[in-house]
């Protein structure tokens, strides 16, 4: 399949921005808000964890990090 960016996006025009991908709109800051939470309860649950298991990032903590935390069902 070839690419052909003039028919995407032809020369001389463009495409602005959704509000919602600018940041300034309330409901962004609200949604970026809780992204940034749970980015930072995912670190310090991630960093609780390796602590618990003495402080080591060994390719077993790395397996078991992901399990715990990247699996489709939320365990903590």
């Amino acid at each position: 399949m070839a690419y052909a960016p003039l028919a995407l996006a032809p020369q001389g025009l463009a495409i602005p921005d959704s509000p919602a991908h600018t940041g300034n709109g309330v409901f962004a800051r609200v949604i970026d808000a809780m992204v940034a939470a749970r980015q930072h309860d995912a670190e310090r649950e991630i960093a609780r964890y390796i602590t618990a298991s003495g402080g080591k990032f060994t390719d077993e903590t790395e397996r078991e990090i992901e399990r715990r935390f990247l699996s489709s069902s939320p365990q903590w």
